[in-house]
């Protein structure tokens, strides 16, 4: 399959396992530059030699851990073209254990996460003409069935990403949620 994304910049948040490994793995095939961040650094280091990327070791969960992964991607690898917002937390199992601490973990690690990295990439993306954010949301921000703190923060962050996207087709970059 051909995206026409050979040599284009991405970077991918939680990418050393699981779904955030698997894309940037079809990335790198497709000839994009990856950059992988992840918390660990010797995951990072393993996937990212393994995709002949960059990788770097950073919380995304507070201010300075975005910027440090945007900030250094761009310096190693250029400007960002594709970002994907794959890191995602959960808090709570059920109504009786959830309380305010357990929604602001979850709207923390999923919808203040997304909201960071679209920020740091997005101006230089719509300077550009072209850009894609793939946000990693899930079906329970549109039904029932996992932890309530979870699904609210999905809905939460499906519903900013429909906003985006509208906001931002017209200047040459999509966004959506997967």
């Amino acid at each position: 399959m051909d995206l026409g994304i050979a040599g284009k910049v991405a970077l991918v948040t939680a990418a050393t396992r699981g779904i955030g490994l698997a894309i940037a793995q079809a990335l790198a095939r497709e000839g994009a530059r990856v950059s992988v961040v992840a918390r660990t650094e010797a995951d990072v280091k393993r996937v990212a030699a393994s995709l002949d990327g960059y990788g770097v070791t950073a919380d995304v969960t507070t201010d300075a851990g975005c910027r440090k992964s945007v900030e250094q991607t761009r310096e190693h690898l250029g400007p960002i073209d594709i970002l994907v917002n794959n890191f995602g937390a959960r808090a709570g199992t059920s109504w009786q254990d959830t309380g305010p601490k357990e929604f602001e973990t979850a709207f923390a690690g999923n919808v203040t996460v997304s909201l960071r990295m679209t920020q740091l990439v997005l101006p230089g993306m719509i300077e550009r003409g072209w850009g894609r954010v793939v946000v990693i949301t899930s079906v329970y921000g549109r039904e029932a069935g996992g932890p309530p703190a979870y699904n609210a923060a999905k809905a939460a962050e499906t519903s900013m990403v429909k906003a985006l996207a509208r906001e931002v087709a017209a200047k040459g970059v999509t966004v959506n949620g997967v």
